[in-house]
């Protein structure tokens, strides 16, 4: 009887059956995942710089995860919608509201208006409901959210419908790309639209007007939307809308473990130049694997078993490839970022191993709830486009504040 393979080497060549059955769209996902690393330290440096804001303005600190995430989910979706049409044969881009890309658009900007709107008031009851009293008003926060919001989501719009064009046109797998360039896009962008928008909070009498014009324009907004009489605009809002909601009060309270911490992060600014980097990737990573697993749903070329089978165990095996070297580059890069800005860090041995740590933990629930989200809402008639991304990305907010700040307490930083 021949002697079976060592384990060691059985892992091996189920890790080269998996790079090379796929070794183009894996080089495509990891430079998007680096690229988006790298791009999201522009957050980080951001978030570092503007201690002083998060003093003067308490409770800011808890929307912030949430509307970095929610342009993530909102146009990451859209980019996972995206692929699967570019995959289908339905992609055309086109201003024609009643086409597939133009009710996709429109649905995106109305859930970005809606999202926002219900960020504020959300973070506002969450950091009352878990004893922040001292926090800045519901019209404050009104004001933060859906003008940051508007600001950010005009650029990742249009960002997202360039890189499905340049998919289309070149071939590239937008199920690889996407979630990273347009997650990192939204945290790179919204930071600095948030920051801006706190100016506004900052003119007393113009807060409480700019607030009811904001709650006001966005309910009417989401009315029109859902009577236009266009059945994939009404489809995307109304699947859509629920998730994103539930995905924004699990990003709240994930910025309100942030913002029980501040001290702590105020102490090394670095640890604050981590945090977007972290979370973002936690979310693009899972954002790949939602939108890989929910295009083989579409396609028939995996099952909604309860069990999962071989080519989704292969997309499970290349996130936690994927994982390695951009847990790493993201504390590298973060640590280096700080001191480059005079920014007091822990250490970059310490930032690694944090990094490490949280980032494999959190990547382990990666891969749970993005397979069984994913097949729970095919077996329902969901799309998974319209709910993976979302669901994944605000989870793995919430998991990837956790898994940080546990990995940071685990190597006796905090």
């Amino acid at each position: 009887m021949p002697a079976r393979p060592r384990p060691a080497r059985r892992i091996g060549a189920r890790l080269r059956s998996v790079v090379q059955a796929d070794a183009a769209g894996i080089r495509q996902g990891l430079v998007a995942l680096m690229l988006s690393s790298v791009g999201d330290l522009a957050a980080g440096l951001t978030l570092g710089a503007i201690t002083h804001t998060l003093d003067t303005l308490p409770g800011l600190l808890v929307l912030v995860p949430a509307a970095i995430g929610m342009r993530g989910n909102v146009f990451g979706a859209l980019g996972s919608r995206l692929g699967t049409a570019i995959h289908t044969g339905t992609f055309r881009l086109t201003r024609r509201a009643e086409t597939v890309v133009g009710q996709n658009v429109l649905a995106s900007v109305v859930l970005s208006l809606a999202t926002s709107l219900a960020l504020a008031v959300l973070a506002k009851a969450v950091a009352v409901g878990f004893g922040l009293t001292r926090t800045i008003s519901v019209a404050d926060f009104v004001v933060i959210s859906v003008v940051g919001g508007a600001l950010s989501s005009v650029v990742v719009l249009f960002l997202t419908l360039g890189v499905a064009a340049g998919a289309a046109r070149r071939g590239w797998d937008m199920d690889n790309v996407a979630a990273p360039l347009v997650t990192a896009a939204g945290d790179m962008v919204t930071l600095p639209s948030l920051f801006a928008a706190t100016f506004l909070v900052r003119i007393r009498l113009v807060t409480p007007i700019v607030a009811t014009a904001c709650a006001v324009l966005t309910v009417a907004v989401l009315v029109v939307a859902l009577r236009a009489g266009l059945d994939l605009l009404t489809r995307i809002v109304r699947e859509s809308l629920p998730v994103l909601l539930v995905a924004g009060l699990i990003d709240v309270v994930a910025g309100l473990t942030i913002e029980k911490r501040l001290q702590s992060f105020i102490a090394f600014p670095a640890l604050l130049v981590l945090i977007p980097p972290f979370l973002e990737d936690t979310g693009a990573l899972g954002g790949i694997l939602s939108s890989r697993l929910a295009t083989k749903l579409h396609l028939g070329l995996i099952e909604s078993a309860g069990v999962p089978p071989p080519l989704a165990r292969d997309d499970f095996v290349l996130t936690f490839l994927y994982a390695l070297p951009v847990f790493t580059l993201v504390a590298v890069s973060a640590d280096v970022a700080a001191a480059v800005a005079h920014l007091a860090s822990p250490g970059v041995v310490r930032m690694v191993a944090a990094s490490l740590v949280g980032g494999l933990i959190a990547t382990t629930f990666v891969v749970v709830i993005a397979y069984y989200g994913g097949i729970a809402a095919f077996r329902l008639g969901l799309d998974p486009d319209n709910h993976g991304i979302p669901l994944v990305t605000s989870s793995m907010d919430l998991v990837g504040a956790f898994a940080l700040v546990l990995a940071l307490v685990l190597v006796g930083v905090v």
